[in-house]
């Protein structure tokens, strides 16, 4: 397997097994116990888990990406034109670093949330969406140049 269809495999898994985790949300704030440790934990704000819409469309989202970038590997079977599905991988992966890189100074300094999602985001979710956004990169510009996008 080359690099590039091992980084769509891991990215998509990634993205597939986070997008899982927001549907299991629309019922239950699994793995932590209750609504308010959730709001804590995970969103920083607020006093529950969000609305099952906000969920869903999350989940929808994220398995969406996920395709596309298994697709766009390799991995799975490609549907639709090829430069629609390079366009959609590279926003997943824009989409992702922009979070990465981004969520220490918008979530952090820039917003009211708690200490313990600060501390969460900085050590595990920013980090998460710079890796799983450099594979979709990897992925979303592999053969092209910067003259040939």
């Amino acid at each position: 397997m080359d690099g590039v269809k091992a980084a769509g495999v891991v990215v998509s898994a990634g993205l597939a097994v986070t997008g899982a985790l927001h549907a299991v949300w629309v019922v239950t704030p699994w793995p932590l116990r209750t609504p308010e440790e959730f709001a804590d934990t995970v969103v920083g704000t607020g006093e529950g888990v969000p609305p099952a819409a906000a969920c869903l469309a999350v989940a929808g989202l994220l398995g969406t990406a996920s395709y596309l970038v298994a697709a766009e590997a390799g991995v799975l079977p490609a549907l639709g034109p090829r430069q629609l599905r390079r366009a959609g991988v590279r926003t997943v992966a824009g989409g992702l670093l922009a979070r990465g890189l981004g969520g220490p100074v918008v979530f952090g300094r820039l917003s009211e949330r708690s200490a313990r999602f600060r501390r969460l985001n900085v050590r595990y979710y920013s980090p998460l969406c710079v890796a799983l956004g450099a594979g979709a990169a990897a992925v979303g510009w592999r053969g092209s140049s910067a003259t040939n996008c």
